[in-house]
């Protein structure tokens, strides 16, 4: 696949991304108005990184963005209980989070997503990474369960979600298998 994988700045290019979330995940214009903000103040975050994976001729179709987890973090508030319910609480300390990762509906299932994880889990400085995924069998879950990702919680309830998560984590670096 002719796609190139680089550095995002994604507070620059967060209407792009957006419409890529917006694309892959359903997102209506009222959702996208919240995630952009959300976004934004996430990019301010010591530490916080994005990559993004554009056609040759510059069109962001994909991106992912992260940083090192902090407990204070809603996220991290919300996933809390559930984690220490299982016993897997210690995966919020000395983690980094995926927080998103999107790839355009036209351009999945072409290893986009794949490279844009492990480029910027390959930049953490932390030994593990977690993420959240709606738990269900997708292709999504199937990516970070072949990269090494377990569950450490799941029915996970978000406020306003409408259907629940999986909490995973995996060791860094992730596994490299096809």
């Amino acid at each position: 696949m002719d796609l190139v994988i680089g550095p995002l700045d994604l507070p620059a290019h967060v209407d792009e991304a957006l419409a890529v979330q917006a694309v892959a995940f359903g997102l209506g214009p009222d959702e996208v108005a919240v995630r952009r903000q959300i976004v934004l103040r996430h990019m301010t975050n010591p530490g916080a990184r994005a990559f993004g994976a554009t056609t040759p001729e510059g069109r962001l179709i994909g991106f992912v963005y992260g940083m090192p987890n902090d407990r204070t973090h809603w996220w991290s508030t919300v996933v809390q209980p559930y984690l220490r319910a299982q016993g897997n609480e210690h995966w919020l300390d000395d983690s980094f989070v995926i927080t998103e990762l999107h790839v355009h509906p036209g351009y999945q299932n072409r290893g986009a997503g794949r490279s844009l994880i492990t480029t910027i889990t390959d930049t953490a400085t932390e030994p593990r990474s977690i993420l959240s995924a709606i738990d269900t069998d997708s292709p999504a879950r199937a990516l970070y369960h072949a990269l090494g990702y377990q569950d450490l919680a799941r029915r996970v309830l978000f406020p306003s979600a409408p259907r629940p998560y999986a909490v995973m984590g995996a060791a860094l670096p992730l596994l490299r298998r096809a």
